[in-house]
């Protein structure tokens, strides 16, 4: 990006999604926070105001350039408002079903790009003395990493932390005349394509272990040209979409995923891999589907950040396409077939090609262009089945102006007929399932999520790790009569009653 005067211009990756997002397919990422006790609004809107500072994109709006000459730019919002930001909600006595039906209803629409591009729901009277959180962040905004970056910045380590530094003193200025952004955009795309220019000319610069990006570049294209050469048999959720949304939900211990890799090997993303292909099996046999030897394509994010961009804003990610068995019943079989696939990406280093591939092509075509190509009907979908996104979150108990945060449930976008999306993250020695559906192409999100915890309990009975009764960091256990199983179905429950 480059930066004049108060103004921060979005990358190529940034503003795709703002060119590619549709009604029916918003792209915000977020999250269901549910904690203990009521959550004042008034102190929560005050704690926000006091940290607001360290996350002063939070207070930007992405400024279109004039006639697409360049891409957006982050401009200050010289009427922000939190009260535009933070609502309040109230459902009293609702259970878990009602919150996630609710959270499903804020979380569909698009965000009003005339300010800042994030919102947050306090949500009070849940049954059990609970409240919650729906937050909604622009993915032009952050990825799911800086996502939690920011997770860490809006909650506390303690129920008593201490008070955030002051707020520096910055001159919020309105964004330049129609004239200077002309101007501003023109030198900016001559700038992109200095860096583009060099970018070529260092492409045999070796990476790790010898290996050159050219070489890098060819394995990732030699890996993903296929996909799109011969089409998928597509998922009973690969159709249309039609913007409504259903949410689902899965929690299982970070103990016992521990003990799997252990005894069966493989990566926390292979184990959820493993997992979600014995999931998905069920569900197309469900839906009439063939499973014989057929695999699913995943569509996996992988974070580019080096380690000083941690805290950075915007995205640095890139995909890698998992082809995961879905008729192989062991499932230590498929766990090993899922490590082999994974295994061989990384030793091919197709995530740094496909990564470099976007960084060298991503600003080849005119912002005008991209903006223009965005408006365009989107193409069938091919490639993929779906979308999984496993972002590692904290594995300590956080607080929210001193309640607890008992649970953390990812919620994802999804888009291009990928009427489902799995987004999976780990908070206090949980790993949490989130599945995302379309209400028109995958309704029955939930099946999915009973088909999940299935499967889940058949790899850990696979692998010989007993159910784990660890109880969360700070939360003391409860005893076996008092504790309500909220994320797992009657099948698993059976499942590991046997």
């Amino acid at each position: 990006m480059t930066q004049r005067g108060t103004s921060q211009r979005l990358s190529a990756q940034d503003a795709s999604f703002l060119y590619m997002e549709r009604k029916e397919a918003a792209l915000h990422i977020g999250s269901i926070a549910v904690c203990e006790g009521q959550i004042s609004y008034d102190r929560f809107v005050n704690n926000i105001r006091a940290k607001l500072h360290l996350i002063p994109r939070y207070q930007q709006i992405a400024t279109p350039a004039p006639f697409n000459l360049g891409h957006p730019t982050w401009e200050w919002d010289q009427e922000f408002d939190l009260s535009r930001h933070i609502y309040q909600v109230t459902l009293e006595g609702a259970t878990d079903e009602e919150l996630y039906e609710k959270a499903a209803e804020l979380f569909a629409p698009m965000l009003d790009r005339k300010k800042p591009l994030w919102e947050i729901y306090v949500v009070n009277g849940l049954e059990g003395d609970r409240s919650a959180l729906v937050s909604k962040v622009h993915h032009c905004l952050v990825d799911g990493v800086s996502g939690i970056e920011l997770l860490m910045i809006m909650l506390d380590v303690s129920a008593d932390p201490a008070p955030p530094p002051p707020a520096p003193e910055i001159e919020k200025k309105p964004h330049d005349p129609s004239f200077m952004r002309i101007v501003d955009a023109l030198l900016d795309n001559v700038s992109a394509e200095i860096d583009r220019l060099a970018a070529r000319s260092t492409l045999n610069v070796d990476i790790a272990g010898g290996e050159t990006q050219v070489r890098s570049i060819a394995r990732a294209l030699e890996t993903a040209v296929p996909y799109f050469q011969v089409p998928m048999v597509r998922a009973p959720f690969n159709k249309p979409l039609t913007g409504g949304r259903v949410l689902a939900f899965s929690e299982f211990s970070f103990q016992e995923i521990r003990q799997i890799r252990r005894a069966a090997g493989g990566t926390v993303n292979d184990v959820v891999l493993t997992v979600l292909g014995g999931a998905l099996g069920r569900y197309f046999e469900m839906h009439g589907q063939t499973t014989e030897r057929r695999m699913a394509r995943v569509l996996m994010p992988v974070n580019g950040r080096k380690d000083e961009e941690k805290e950075a804003l915007g995205n640095r990610v890139s995909m890698l396409l998992v082809e995961v068995p879905v008729g192989v019943s062991n499932p230590i079989e498929r766990l090993n077939a899922v490590r082999a696939r994974t295994e061989a990406l990384k030793h091919q280093k197709v995530a740094d090609g496909i990564e470099t591939l976007s960084s060298v092509l991503g600003g080849a075509a005119p912002p005008i262009v991209q903006a223009a190509l965005g408006r365009l009907p989107v193409p069938p979908n091919t490639v993929a089945h779906m979308v999984c996104t496993n972002v590692p979150g904290p594995m300590i108990p956080l607080f929210c102006v001193g309640h607890r945060l008992l649970g953390h449930y990812p919620l994802v976008p999804i888009a291009w007929e990928m009427g489902v999306g799995l987004g999976v993250t780990s908070y206090n020695q949980k790993l949490y399932f989130g599945y995302m559906g379309d209400a028109g192409a995958g309704k029955d999100v939930q099946r999915l999520k009973d088909f999940t915890d299935q499967a889940y309990v058949e790899l850990r009975s696979a692998a010989g790790v007993e159910k784990s009764d660890l109880p969360q960091l700070g939360v003391a256990a409860e005893p076996e009569t008092a504790r309500r199983p909220t994320g797992a179905s009657q099948q698993a429950l059976a499942a590991d009653a046997g």
